[in-house]
């Protein structure tokens, strides 16, 4: 009797090495079904442009490494239960295996689909593929998930211990005439216009592995202080290959810590990249213990902070045209390459949420479209810790001074002069606050103030004193409602 072919259901998981549901699919000597579903119509929150971008190379370089092992990726558009029966009507398959997903709606999603499944007969199983562990396996001392970093951190990596690395099998058995569709017609990749040009990424595992293999022979070297300086080259730049799975995260920290013990990385800078390995892992745990805060307040009196509505500033910030260098050159670098340097982000994100008072969500969104390693538990953390209304987060009394962010990270100006070239022959003494250069200094560097780059939207003490005001306002109705 012919066995029954196993589907394996790719999400975010795309590699072929250190892959659970790869690894177990193949140890039942079955025939495999390596699928991919595009699914728009999810009740999951649908990616954004540039995560699209990056899913067509992504799916391109996972088929091709199919197809040296014997095999291909199998795609389907549609709702993601229809087209799992449907391949399942097709083929006979009767199990179907796949990497967990633990973002709030994917898993709610997953466990009816499986639910479905398996009240017909077909055997659904599911593994941690994405993060150090299973979301909820780390509580503290009351068996509640932590809301505090470093203890978590410290509980973390005291009980964890990296699984075996895999290499996947050497061959797959893939039936053939099972159809599938044409990536070319999913348009995933922008076309009039094509605003993806300045995009510098090579997506897929062999893409992951050699950035993760760059980064530990040089930046690493000086990753604690280095990354904090935009204009250095210092970054891992691993959070695409991370989010769509291209590497396992216990696969980078094992690197990283491997590299210190033989001496090839000072051991202080391989901590600081464990450490940001982590709070990524941090961020997932917060979002599958506490769902509501994907459009809530961690802290629910920050909600009712007096947000404004002001399109023009919102605009004036997602174009780079806020009249402030160091932010103004995050967002142009956001829209150039899908990618932001994490101090610089910190920065506009203060900027939007605390100098203009505009809704951290509107950030979040903006990012979530933008970003190609738009992670949605990562970005709500991450905003909200900007914003203070997040665990374990920054004051919202904590607001960054961009003149004296971008003097003090980016001090020959190298960020600043590259993403906005009009800037490029500003004297590093005003490049940071060019309003406050002398019109000498500005008519020899063939600037315009207000013509070829913009006078300063917003005021920074004045932003300052209008934010502070409004952190009091809340605390003030929030002792109301105490009382």
């Amino acid at each position: 009797m012919t066995t029954k072919p196993v589907i394996l259901w790719f999400r975010q998981d795309l590699r072929l090495h250190d892959n659970p549901a790869l690894t177990r699919a193949a140890e039942t000597g079955a025939p495999l079904l390596p699928v991919y579903v595009l699914d728009p119509g999810s009740r999951v929150r649908p990616k954004g442009a540039a995560s699209l971008w990056w899913l067509d190379k992504s799916l391109r370089a996972l088929d091709a490494a199919l197809k040296d092992r014997g095999s291909r990726l199998i795609l389907r558009q549609g709702e993601s239960e229809t087209e799992l029966r449907r391949l399942i009507d097709e083929t006979g398959a009767d199990r179907l295996f796949m990497n967990r997903l633990w973002e709030p709606d994917a898993a709610a999603r997953d466990a009816d689909l499986a639910h479905a499944l398996r009240a017909e007969g077909v055997e659904v199983k599911g593994w941690n593929g994405s993060n150090l562990c299973a979301p909820g396996a780390v509580l503290n001392g009351s068996g509640e998930p932590y809301k505090v970093f470093t203890p978590f951190s410290k509980a973390l990596l005291g009980q964890w211990s990296a699984p075996p690395h895999t290499l996947g099998p050497r061959a797959i058995d893939t039936p053939a005439g099972v159809a599938s569709d044409d990536l070319d017609d999913w348009g995933l990749h922008p076309r009039r216009p094509d605003w993806s040009t300045g995009f510098d990424w090579t997506p897929g595992e062999a893409g992951a592995t050699a950035a993760l293999s760059a980064f530990v022979a040089g930046p690493m070297a000086d990753y604690a202080d280095g990354r904090d300086h935009p204009g250095r080259p210092v970054t891992s730049r691993l959070s695409p290959h991370l989010h769509f799975g291209e590497i396992a995260p216990w696969r980078a920290l094992e690197v990283a810590r491997t590299a210190a013990a033989a001496g090839k990385a000072p051991p202080a800078q391989a901590k600081k990249f464990i450490s940001e390995i982590v709070w990524r892992e941090f961020s997932a745990h917060l979002l599958h213990a506490f769902p509501q805060i994907v459009d809530r307040a961690f802290r629910p009196q920050y909600d009712h902070m007096p947000w404004r509505e002001d399109p023009k500033g919102l605009e004036a910030w997602r174009r780079g045209l806020t009249g402030y260098p160091i932010v103004d050159a995050g967002m142009r670098q956001l829209w150039t390459t899908g990618w932001m340097h994490n101090r610089v982000r910190m920065v506009v994100a203060s900027f939007l949420i605390k100098h203009l008072l505009i809704d951290w969500r509107e950030g979040e969104k903006w990012f979530w479209d933008c970003l190609v390693d738009a992670d949605l538990a990562s970005n709500v953390q991450n905003w909200q810790w900007v914003a203070g209304s997040g665990a374990d987060a920054s004051p919202y009394f904590r607001i960054f001074n961009p003149i004296t962010q971008g003097r003090k990270f980016d001090e020959d100006g190298r960020y600043v002069r590259r993403w906005i070239p009009e800037l490029s022959r500003v004297p590093d003494r005003w490049l940071h606050a060019p309003w406050e250069a002398p019109a000498e200094v500005l008519r020899d560097a063939g600037v315009r103030l207000g013509t070829t780059y913009p006078r300063p939207i917003v005021e920074h003490e004045p932003a300052r004193k209008r934010a502070l005001d409004a952190l009091k306002a809340i605390d003030h109705e929030r002792r109301d409602r105490e009382d």
